[in-house]
């Protein structure tokens, strides 16, 4: 552990340890893949312009999001299925969180109920990820539950009303494995490893609702008084939609890249939704992140907050919740080194003219 230095050095120790199907269930994409590659890359064609003689000899990287005071603008993005990387699963996950004192959110699709991470990480900022089942009674209860436990906020999927084409899990016939059950659930529910190819394509056309569109968000802000999410937003004309409808905060993400595949990456649709919503509601974006330049580069172009997803599995893969303590001390480190070398001493210091597509230096 001590020779892992970057995230990058964690991916490569998880993928040697866990069984290829999950390696490729947490880690592939859609399709070809374009779009997972595009995640990555379309980082490193933004250029930070740094300032100088500053004094950047106090840093502060803390914020406030839906209200709540958090320590880093890094929190965790939704992952299903987290017993698989460690027995630990997302209790580890979400107490390393909240060490971090920032934001874990837990997947619908979880191997540790609601209740039970609540219990494990009482500190912990929690919010909750939310699918539309095609039994409202369900989704309701869902709701009613993470209310009673806690948790902050809804939020809500808005990307997978079809499961994106994940050949990876087709050729590996992926299915949850036989001693692990979805927890917030009973009955047929509970149960992903049923189909001739991927089980959770099997689960997700039977029970997810292929229909759900603005009017049951409209809904949903009718029976909750949790802040709404919506997490899967890429263009500026879904963004005007939820901000006029009052939902609190937009993700903007391509679910990993495991949806539509040469959708543009985050951190490319994130600048136009800024722009069409201002203050209108809180903007955040995952996908992609891996260095602190990545995150400083996502607060400069309009996000308020970042969330990483596939880093801390691989953290939690190499050792529980001291992994992922440690991939979230790595970035931490790397954002608040680069914060004072691009020349800021808090989040409010980042401007947008200090990030620039590459093309800005060949015209020069």
């Amino acid at each position: 552990m001590d020779q892992l230095c970057c995230l990058c050095d964690f991916e490569k120790l998880a993928l040697t340890r866990l069984p290829k199907p999950v390696a490729d269930y947490y880690g592939a994409g859609a399709c070809g893949e374009h779009t997972l590659k595009l995640n990555n890359s379309a980082f490193q064609k933004l250029r930070i312009r740094p300032r100088v003689l500053r004094d950047i000899s106090v840093r502060d990287t803390s914020c406030e999001i839906l209200g709540s005071k958090i320590k880093i603008p890094i929190g965790v993005s939704p992952s299903a299925m987290q017993k698989m990387a460690h027995p630990e699963g997302e209790c580890a996950n979400a107490r390393a969180v909240g060490e971090k004192g920032s934001i874990f959110i837990l997947s619908t699709l979880s191997t540790t109920s609601l209740e039970e991470v609540a219990e494990c990480a009482p500190d912990t900022i929690k919010w909750f990820q939310l699918y539309i089942y095609y039994y409202r009674d369900a989704t309701k209860a869902l709701i009613k539950r993470a209310e009673n436990a806690g948790y902050k906020a809804l939020v809500v999927t808005v990307d997978t009303n079809v499961l994106g084409l994940r050949y990876a899990d087709t050729k590996n016939k992926f299915s949850l494995p036989p001693h692990l059950t979805l927890a917030n659930f009973s009955g047929k529910e509970s149960s992903c490893n049923e189909g001739s190819g991927s089980a959770l394509t099997s689960y997700t056309d039977e029970l997810f609702d292929s229909s759900i569109n603005w009017e049951d968000i409209k809904w949903l802000r009718s029976i909750t008084d949790l802040p709404i999410v919506l997490k899967g937003i890429q263009t500026a004309e879904d963004a005007i939609i939820a901000a006029e409808i009052g939902v609190q905060a937009i993700m903007v993400s391509n679910h990993g890249a495991r949806q539509l595949d040469t959708a543009p990456a985050s951190i490319e649709a994130l600048p136009e939704i800024a722009r069409a919503v201002g203050n209108r509601c809180e903007v955040y974006l995952d996908g992609g992140l891996r260095y602190g330049t990545d995150v400083f580069k996502a607060l400069a172009l309009g996000a308020k907050m970042v969330f990483i997803g596939r880093p801390a599995l691989w953290g939690l893969a190499c050792d529980g919740q001291r992994g992922v303590k440690k991939v979230l001390d790595i970035l931490h480190h790397e954002f608040s080194i680069t914060l004072g070398l691009a020349g800021c001493n808090s989040l409010d210091e980042i401007s947008k003219n200090m990030v620039v597509h590459e093309s800005y230096y060949s015209k020069l």
